[in-house]
């Protein structure tokens, strides 16, 4: 940088010429001996401030030059440097920015990861069920087939479609609330209505199994309504597909000052070891699940629940079968 830029672009230089200038014609007039003083001495001050100047604007260019390194670059500046003088204001703002945009930075990083996974993880699971259809709409061209295998064929091709269906809607759920996207509302329904609502669409299926569904509830529920039946609804399916046939299925729920619980329950084999800390995971499927599991279920049923201020753990009855413990806070915990 040029001294002549820094006096050029001070307008506190110009107003030190000025002043000079007018201080040096008003010492004249009582000697010339006092105008040659008065010259030195601004010519000092005028010399001091343009050292100050100079010295400030290349500092600042200096910061300026840092900031666009750390925007462009993505390297690490070590801004202690500006920590004294004027700058140190705009050092510890700076500081702070450059901390929340690598936060930032980072999130955007996972994010971006956990997108590819999920995609790649949603174009598994419904490549599989197409691969099967592919193969039972090849069966249905076959001339020599006999209408009692076309029969049988299309009702699997029609329970396939159902399975991607149910996958298809499900993930739409999901992305709808990994976006944020979702609103829950708020009403007040008794428990016996909402687990009542939560098992009716499952009651032909457990019936059809000659499994018995117990139910009992007291006190209310605060939440969204629609949403939740959703998530219940998913965990007494689980528990319905993992108990055999003859087999129980329990919901019970009460509610206290603190919190509506709910808790549902099977006489199945249970929950392995191994599985237990996964089963909420998206797409994880257990040991005991079958082909017709996506492993999504449950992990919707967290996602609701964790949306609404409640929490689920998973684990094993001391008789047997496995155990779904939700509970709806009324304040944060």
């Amino acid at each position: 940088m040029k001294y002549f830029d820094v006096f050029k672009s001070s307008l506190a230089t110009s107003a030190y010429i000025c002043l000079t200038a007018l201080a040096v014609a008003v010492s004249f007039t009582f000697g010339i001996k006092y105008a040659v003083f008065m010259l030195i001495v601004c010519t000092a001050f005028t010399a001091v401030h343009f050292a100050v100047t100079y010295a400030r604007r290349k500092k600042i260019l200096k910061l300026a030059s840092d900031i666009n390194k750390l925007v462009h670059n993505d390297i690490q500046v070590d801004f202690d440097r500006y920590s004294e003088g004027e700058l140190s204001v705009l050092q510890s703002e700076i500081y702070k920015m450059t901390v929340k945009l690598r936060e930032q930075q980072y999130n955007l990083k996972k994010d971006k990861v956990y997108l590819a996974d999920s995609i790649a993880d949603i174009s598994h699971q419904i490549r599989t069920p197409l691969t099967s259809v592919n193969l039972l709409v090849t069966m249905l061209s076959k001339p020599d087939i006999s209408t009692e295998k076309r029969i049988e064929t299309v009702h699997r091709l029609y329970e396939m479609l159902s399975h991607i269906d149910r996958l298809i809607t499900v993930l739409l759920k999901i992305s709808k609330l990994d976006a944020g996207t979702v609103k829950f509302s708020t009403e007040t329904v008794s428990l016996e209505n909402l687990i009542e609502r939560s098992c009716e669409p499952l009651r032909i299926p457990i019936e059809l199994r000659e499994q018995v569904l117990e139910t009992s509830a007291e006190g209310n529920f605060t939440g969204d309504v629609q949403w939740t039946c959703e998530a219940l609804g998913n965990i007494v399916k689980n528990c319905m597909e993992h108990t055999e046939r003859g087999g129980e299925i329990r919901v019970s729920a009460v509610e206290n000052p603190l919190f509506s619980e709910i808790v549902i329950s099977d006489s199945g084999k249970g929950i392995s070891e191994k599985d237990l800390p996964h089963v909420f995971e998206r797409f994880y499927k257990g040991q005991d699940s079958d082909d017709n599991s996506f492993g999504i279920g449950l992990a919707l049923s967290r996602m609701i629940i964790k949306n609404q201020n409640g929490t689920i753990k998973a684990g094993n009855r001391r008789q047997g079968g496995a155990e779904f413990t939700i509970r709806f806070y009324k304040s944060a915990v």
